[in-house]
């Protein structure tokens, strides 16, 4: 990605395999930037090697679908160390993919690092439901926590949603 603009928030969120929670994040973030008018950068990525350019899980396709939002063209790749100068913020979805965030984190590292629900009041240190190993029902929770913990961090970031 390389250095880009320090004014405009780089925002990067962590799952396992970057094809269910992750995606649905990065996507539900650019869908509610882009409706309120917000400049930023939005990726993700997983902690794991297992789904390294692979599109995301078809569920997770069809539930950002079903919400207005199409994510079928995200690809996984594993966080580098490069991720941790080259955005502002670095979420994790569980605890977890914290813990494996943290134990790459460079000395000299400037992103900030933290779970994503941290920034829903009452819901610090609960993760993201892993929708994986479920069914559809799954993957709407999924959804509707992520645009939960979304609109906690637009309002965070300075911004103040409809």
């Amino acid at each position: 990605m390389g250095r880009v603009d320090n004014h405009v928030p780089r925002v990067l969120f962590v799952c396992l395999g970057n094809i269910c929670r992750s995606p649905m994040a990065e996507g539900a973030l650019r869908e509610a930037a882009a409706a309120a008018g917000i400049e930023l950068h939005v990726d993700s990525v997983g902690t794991a090697s297992y789904h390294i350019g692979e599109h995301p899980d078809p569920r997770a396709i069809a539930t950002a679908q079903s919400h207005g939002v199409d994510i079928s063209g995200v690809l996984g790749r594993q966080l580098t160390e490069a991720d941790f100068h080259d955005f502002t913020h670095i979420f994790a979805l569980d605890k977890a993919n914290l813990a494996g965030i943290k134990a790459r984190e460079p000395k000299h590292g400037t992103a900030r690092v933290s779970l994503l629900l941290d920034l829903v009041p009452g819901r610090e240190g609960e993760p993201v439901p892993d929708p994986y190993y479920g069914d559809e029902d799954g993957f709407e929770e999924c959804w509707q926590t992520i645009n939960e913990a979304v609109e906690a961090l637009i309002e965070k970031l300075g911004y103040h949603t409809a």
